[in-house]
């Protein structure tokens, strides 16, 4: 699957066209392309570089969530290292190793290519909902490139699926990795998109996964699918705070 064009549709000419003329080349798992990786479907292989992946993944990243009576209430996810220090040039700017997140290769993303006034993609997604223009959810997970995922169901579980913000924490995600990683190893053979691969919870039931597997999917599994989620739901109509922690890391919640 390739990037699709929306710039027809709004009236608009895309810059990157020509990118998207090149890009099917690259996912064509039958050539080697000069300097790309081509993934090869191993899902033994997956499960080893994920299980060392993820124990990296998941202790890297903290979240705090906090609120108090008066209303304030904030969202926050520090991450990223700064060792070995490194400043650029005489400006006094300290580059963390987020600046791994950059590619040079414009074809493979032409918004993240590293130059002058660019930021790097990041994975970090503290989160506060606002409902009828008051806080409704603060929340935020460690975990990489799952974060977006991870949360985004969590999310959906609160407001679609009628669970309380305790059992939204705890409930089993799905992660794919079917995208460029931001993190993880220093080899491009170690980021690459694996088509087809999701991670999904061991309680599975067998349906859903020969249903999937039909589908074309390549599973793996894991008791623990995502990174600690802390999350706090404000209660408008008997005034009151909800707190929430999952049992993934070391994540807690404290009410005074």
């Amino acid at each position: 699957m390739q990037p699709g064009d929306p710039y027809p549709f709004q009236d608009g000419r895309n810059p990157w066209k020509r990118f998207l003329d090149v890009r099917p080349a690259l996912a064509d798992t039958n050539i080697q392309q000069p300097g790309h990786f081509v993934p090869k479907h191993d899902a033994v292989a997956y499960q080893r570089a994920d299980s060392a992946y993820n124990d990296r993944l998941w202790r890297g990243t903290t979240s705090v969530e906090a609120a108090d009576a008066e209303g304030w209430v904030v969202s926050i996810t520090p991450s990223g290292g700064w060792l070995p220090a490194c400043i650029a040039g005489r400006t006094g700017v300290g580059m963390s190793q987020r600046a791994q997140s950059f590619v040079l290769d414009s074809v493979m993303n032409p918004f993240n290519v590293i130059a002058p006034g660019k930021r790097p993609r990041v994975t970090l997604t503290p989160s506060l909902a606002l409902k009828d223009g008051k806080p409704f959810l603060s929340f935020a997970v460690q975990g990489g490139d799952t974060q977006d995922q991870n949360l985004l169901q969590f999310f959906l579980n609160v407001v679609e699926f009628g669970m309380t913000v305790q059992q939204a924490t705890e409930a089993a995600n799905i992660n794919s990795n079917q995208l460029w990683l931001s993190l993880g190893g220093t080899a491009v053979k170690d980021r690459v998109p694996r088509s087809g691969s999701i991670l999904v919870a061991g309680s599975t039931p067998d349906s859903t996964r020969r249903a999937l597997e039909a589908m074309g999917y390549m599973l793996s599994y894991a008791a623990r699918t995502s990174g600690p989620i802390n999350a706090i739901f404000f209660d408008t109509l008997h005034r009151s705070l909800w707190g929430g922690s999952s049992n993934h890391g070391e994540d807690y919640g404290i009410g005074w």
